[in-house]
């Protein structure tokens, strides 16, 4: 009886333990874009421009801090102060939406997608990230557009500066507000 006491009282001491131990909290899914909704950063009409957006949860907060571009986005969240804060972002997956005006339904966690800098494609405010939920999308969109890949950890206050100033390619002169090249007629 003692050698099966001692098994059976690990065996409850395990499951209790188990009980303790609470779920992972879920993250907050994205919000729709409205059209009154204004970007955090710059204070523009999100709907009425091109190109992926941003959506930003920082912790103890239930709403969404969103960007008209994920330009806007990341030169948020990269600053110290709002960096450590964060729970989770979202951008739009350009390799299944249209540059255009992207549907809300194609948000992907910005921490998972793959990016491309110095495109020749216009956002909200001139160069952006184009972001995508999978590597060869975001390969494709290079070759046809140009630019440079990188993952999230990549971007920093350094490579945003250097896109905004137009350091890394991406030649956006003559560009329509759809990012398409204009035609002369």
């Amino acid at each position: 009886m003692k050698k099966l006491l001692l098994p059976l009282l690990l065996i409850v001491v395990l499951l209790l333990a188990a009980c303790g131990e609470s779920e992972p909290e879920a993250l907050a899914a994205a919000q729709p874009i409205e059209a009154g909704d204004s970007c955090h950063v710059c204070g523009m009409l999100i709907s009425e421009h091109p190109g992926p957006k941003g959506e930003a949860f920082m912790e103890a907060q239930g709403e969404a801090l969103k960007f008209c571009s994920t330009m806007d986005l990341f030169a948020f969240l990269k600053q110290p102060e709002n960096e450590t804060r964060l729970s989770h972002a979202y951008v739009h997956d350009i390799g299944v939406t249209s540059w255009g005006k992207p549907s809300d339904e194609a948000f992907i966690l910005a921490s998972e997608a793959w990016y491309v800098v110095g495109h020749d494609r216009r956002g909200s405010m001139g160069h952006t990230l184009a972001s995508f939920a999978e590597q060869a999308d975001a390969e494709a969109f290079r070759e046809a557009h140009g630019g440079e890949l990188v993952v999230y950890d990549d971007i920093t206050l350094d490579l945003l500066g250097r896109l905004g100033r137009g350091e890394l390619g991406g030649d956006i002169e003559g560009m329509d507000d759809q990012g398409a090249m204009e035609t002369a007629h």
